[in-house]
């Protein structure tokens, strides 16, 4: 199942997108700004970027040749209204692989991401450690030490999440929008319920928990130092 991020600013058209490819099976993720993106795709995996050339903030391009320039490999197809083939020239230069201009039809917009998700990867393969525990964000595995862990959908990403981020404190509500989505009534008793189960699938019994607890803002992961 493919992780998309969808950088649209109209929410009318965000939400048609939306609903469509989840339709498809997709999993979807909304940002609306440049830099609400950027910030997403720091301490996200996508497989796909649908990438509004006109943003608040920051332009599309902006976000795509930041996103390039930090070794950022997933796909990035540009949503824009400019019908030049100067600004097509610009737009792919910018480091986006394709172009589709608005309006257009939602099964246009399909063909066209599976097309860009039916690409051979060059990229390197996506692998996490810390300590003991290594993520494999392509597989979607993860093992502790030669035995692999079963992790719920919502589990790995929450591990994905803060491995990516390792010794940062991610704050409760920056985790409930990345995992569960801005519109989402789930409250931090999800969270720290999901927080509980991950630890006793990765933790090693007598040792303190690779997923430390920061009172009254969140969590971070905390490796030990090798003596």
């Amino acid at each position: 199942m493919a992780k998309i991020l969808l950088v649209e600013d109209e929410p009318d058209l965000s939400g048609a997108i939306r609903e469509w490819l989840s339709d498809e099976h997709y999993v979807v993720e909304l940002a609306e700004t440049g830099r609400q993106a950027l910030d997403k795709l720091g301490s996200t995996v996508y497989d796909l970027i649908l990438l509004d050339w006109m943003l608040p903030e920051l332009s599309g391009l902006e976000v795509c040749r930041s996103y390039r320039s930090e070794g950022g490999a997933a796909p990035v197809l540009m949503l824009t209204a400019k019908r030049s083939l100067a600004s097509k020239e610009i737009g792919l230069d910018s480091g986006a692989d394709d172009y589709i201009t608005k309006p257009f039809h939602l099964r246009e917009l399909s063909a066209r991401i599976r097309a860009l998700l039916r690409r051979p990867c060059v990229a390197p393969v996506v692998v996490l450690t810390a300590d003991d525990i290594e993520l494999d964000r392509i597989a979607r595995t993860v093992m502790k030490g030669k035995t692999q862990i079963h992790l719920l959908p919502k589990e790995f990403a929450l591990l994905e999440i803060l491995m990516r981020n390792q010794g940062k404190t991610m704050s409760t509500d920056f985790l409930l929008d990345q995992i569960w989505g801005t519109n989402t009534d789930v409250v931090a008793d999800t969270l720290r319920s999901n927080i509980k189960t991950l630890r006793k699938k990765i933790d090693s019994p007598g040792k303190p928990s690779l997923i430390k607890t920061v009172h009254g803002i969140g969590y971070r992961i905390e490796t030990t130092p090798v003596c």
